[in-house]
């Protein structure tokens, strides 16, 4: 890899083995904290932190010398919008099983007046919060995108087809 490479917002050797290790110890502190015997709250976070590490595995393919930065972010945020529809699809499917496949809540008992007045699934903040983090994610991809081509446009490399005016 040339100094080239790292200037242009590459990663040097040692910042793809730092995200290598990382992503590796993000993974084994999570079995640790699944698996110690002492607080379920250690546990609940390991339980968390398994799903994270299990989507930032993902990312282990990118974790070259000469990758670019933006390369890694852009499949970080990637797998984080996907991971959120994925969610949302899951939260709905959940709730159609329910209205399909489970007997209505009674009434006449405490527990069904409980889940009566509950409130629905798609006015649960949660929800909402996911399906925001997905649209703000899509939007920065786009952005992204739009201002990637935009620079190549105002720098001038367009196509001769595609140029207006260009006779020659």
């Amino acid at each position: 890899m040339s100094r080239h490479d790292q200037d242009n917002g590459g990663l040097s050797s040692a910042g793809a083995r730092r995200l290598e290790y990382a992503i590796i110890g993000l993974g084994v502190a999570a079995l640790l904290l699944i698996f110690q015997p002492l607080d379920i709250a250690l546990f609940t976070a390991g339980g968390v932190i398994v799903v994270v590490a299990a989507l930032a595995n993902n990312l282990l393919p990118l974790a070259r010398p000469g990758v670019p930065k933006r390369s890694v972010v852009k499949a970080a945020m990637i797998i984080a919008m996907i991971f959120c529809l994925v969610l949302l699809v899951s939260i709905h499917v959940a709730y159609l099983y329910g209205v399909f496949f489970l007997k209505p809540p009674d009434p006449n008992t405490v527990a069904g007046r409980a889940q009566l007045s509950a409130e629905p699934w798609y006015m649960h903040g949660f929800t909402w919060v996911v399906a925001i983090i997905a649209c703000v994610l899509a939007g920065a991809l786009v952005l992204q995108r739009r201002r990637r081509t935009g620079t190549r446009e105002e720098s001038g490399e367009h196509h001769r087809s595609t140029s207006i005016g260009s006779e020659t």
